[in-house]
């Protein structure tokens, strides 16, 4: 059961990394043999760090767990995660610190190359993670390989788990026992297309899920929970508060708006409707900067 005095709200496992920003006119980019672009730049972040970094700005209390390298790009991550407020408990792997090559185009869209690069036999020690999870209100499982393996002894806890499908398209099986064995699901609509809202009733159909939530960019998000039919409810999305610079991020702030509202015993509607706002306010700055505080997100 969920610690009565928990010392964390939420402890996020896995999902940090250095984004390569690569601004250019549009996508898909002409092909050439060079092609002139403004300043690169890089910014420490990934999924796991951007929801660990927005729940800490909203005033929450984080850990987040995870391999990084022994390298200039891990160093880069730990320092981020330092001036966030984040407490990081991070353990050395033999691959690297992951990383991702992101094109980003005039409007904010973007198109990311991934670099995983775990290695598929890594896995976090229990003596490592088990003193994290059981002083935690809240897991959030990023959707690396060796997460997948702490599912048992969060189920043994009783904590809430949380994981973020990305672009599933709901037929990938690295996907598919994050989406059945996690409490609260969110995923991109784009991934699956005109399917989505049947990857979002086989979720609730084959797995634990009270809740899902498919993400929709513009077209704002779709909840799907246990108790509330089988017709997923929309939610608008928010006109973000400034010009949008860049989109990378925007789902990863989605989930910590949500995270926010669920903490704090919010409806599923009204957390989704949090969501959609600093998922809007993270378009407004490069490299996953833009982090709304909890008093902007309350107010909007």
């Amino acid at each position: 059961m969920v610690p009565e005095q928990a010392e964390y709200d939420i402890v996020v496992v896995g999902g940090s990394g250095v984004d390569t920003i690569v601004r250019v006119g549009s996508l898909p980019v002409p092909l050439a043999d060079s092609v002139a672009v403004p300043p690169i730049e890089e910014w420490p972040g990934h999924t796991g760090g951007n929801v660990a970094l927005g729940a800490r700005a909203l005033g929450l209390s984080v850990a987040l767990l995870d391999y990084i390298g022994d390298d200039w790009i891990g160093a880069q991550v730990r320092a981020r995660l330092a001036e966030g407020d984040v407490e990081f408990a991070p353990m050395i792997s033999p691959a690297g610190t992951r990383r991702a090559v992101n094109l980003v185009d005039a409007t904010g869209r973007r198109m990311s190359f991934y670099d995983g690069r775990d290695p598929a036999d890594l896995r976090m020690p229990r003596d490592h993670y088990l003193p994290w999870l059981s002083r935690t209100r809240h897991v959030h499982l990023s959707i690396m390989n060796f997460a997948r393996f702490l599912y048992d002894d969060i189920a043994d806890l009783g904590v809430p788990v949380s994981t973020d499908l990305h672009d599933w398209d709901g037929l990938a099986d690295h996907h598919r026992e994050f989406a059945l064995r996690s409490d609260l699901v969110f995923f991109s609509a784009a991934g699956a297309g005109e399917g989505f809202t049947t990857v979002m009733r086989e979720i609730l159909r084959e797995g634990r899920a009270e809740t899902v939530v498919a993400t929709a960019g513009a077209d704002g998000a779709y909840v799907l929970t246990r108790d509330g039919g089988s017709t997923p409810r929309h939610v608008p999305a928010t006109v973000p508060p400034a010009p949008v610079v860049d989109s990378n991020g925007a789902g990863d702030a989605f989930v910590c708006g949500f995270l926010y509202g669920r903490l704090a015993g919010r409806d599923v509607e009204e957390c989704a409707r949090l969501g959609a706002v600093a998922g809007a306010y993270a378009c407004t700055a490069p490299g996953s900067t833009a982090l709304i505080s909890a008093e902007a997100l309350r107010t909007a």
